[in-house]
């Protein structure tokens, strides 16, 4: 699938090796979170589903960081906290750091374990746990 121009404009700024991560975490994002908005947020790519954020990168000064915002609450092992909310993230230094199959099983948990980010403002920072139906 061909990624929105602003995203395709973020990869182009990235360097060689930092591109190739961009390129292989937006290939896996795109094909598990079909039907996903896409779009930059927050100056980084990000995939939403339902109008919540879902998961996204940024690269940071020594590595390319992939956040799923409700990975903390995945069962699947790997990711590591980030912020004070539910988030959780993997780094890549280099496209061989990205263990794809992992990669996938949280992609999958991503669609049905969801905080829901989206109104987290009117809930004056509370978070609530999105009931979302098995997929697949």
């Amino acid at each position: 699938m061909r990624l929105p121009s602003d995203i395709a404009a973020y990869h182009r700024e990235q360097a060689r090796g930092d591109r190739a991560i961009c390129a292989l975490l937006a290939r896996e994002l795109d094909a598990a979170l079909v039907g996903a908005e896409r779009k930059i947020w927050h100056r980084h790519p990000v995939w939403f589903l339902a109008g919540n954020p879902i998961a996204g990168y940024a690269k940071r000064k020594d590595s390319v960081r992939l956040l799923f915002w409700s990975g903390q609450s995945f069962a699947e092992p790997g990711l590591h906290p980030e912020g004070t909310f539910k988030a959780a993230e993997a780094r890549y230094a280099k496209v061989g750091d990205v263990d794809v199959a992992a990669l996938r099983r949280w992609l999958a948990e991503s669609r049905t374990v969801q905080w829901d980010y989206q109104h987290i403002a009117k809930r004056k920072g509370k978070l609530v746990r999105l009931r979302i139906a098995a997929v697949g």
